[in-house]
């Protein structure tokens, strides 16, 4: 029992031994580096004192034998703190929302038929139709007035065909040909203005 006893504490012995001349991976680099840990040499060479033991390392019992807890020889270079002499510019701010599309009206020319003048207002949202309005329609005789009405409710508003199809090309209105005609050229002028 004794023995084994021996054969543990020598093994530790010559463990913490080791460590100590040999010194751990923190002793090499600054070894590599040129300088001395803690005032001390890196490595004890001929004629250099061993190192002190730090402040709370336990000592060799009367025995001889050394603890197995390994004894830290180097120090760390203190943490830096962040900001600490030098200011890092920050990220510009970037807006979580999407940006909001332009709004803007755009007006066709007047175009002249046998019946009067026609001519069409758009109103777009970034590079969509969403409104469109007529804003000059044939109104000469009740049967032209009637016709003009006919095509501005289909055409017009925020629900008319121009809107539906994002474009001019529109069926004609039956019997109104004239004005669906000249609706459709102040509509397209309208469209290629904005474009």
């Amino acid at each position: 029992m004794r023995r084994a006893l021996l054969a543990i504490t020598g093994l530790a012995a010559s463990t913490t031994a080791m460590v100590v001349l040999k010194g751990g991976p923190d002793t090499t680099q600054v070894a590599a580096q040129g300088g001395p840990v803690d005032g001390q040499p890196v490595a004890p060479g001929a004629g250099s004192a061993p190192p002190e033991a730090p402040a709370g390392a336990r000592e060799a019992p009367a025995g001889g034998t050394a603890s197995p807890r390994p004894i830290r020889t180097t120090a760390r270079p203190p943490a830096s703190r962040p900001g600490a002499g030098t200011r890092t510019p920050s990220a510009p701010r970037t807006s979580s929302r999407p940006a909001q599309p332009t709004t803007r009206t755009v007006t066709g020319p007047v175009v002249e038929n046998e019946y009067g003048n026609v001519q069409v207002q758009i109103t777009l949202s970034g590079s969509r139709i969403v409104n469109v309005v007529a804003l000059e329609l044939p109104e000469e005789t009740a049967q032209s007035d009637q016709r003009s009405e006919q095509v501005d409710d289909r055409y017009s508003g925020s629900a008319g065909l121009v809107v539906q199809q994002q474009s001019a090309d529109l069926d004609t209105v039956s019997g109104a040909t004239a004005t669906s005609e000249s609706y459709r050229r102040s509509l397209q002028a309208a469209i290629d203005r904005a474009g």
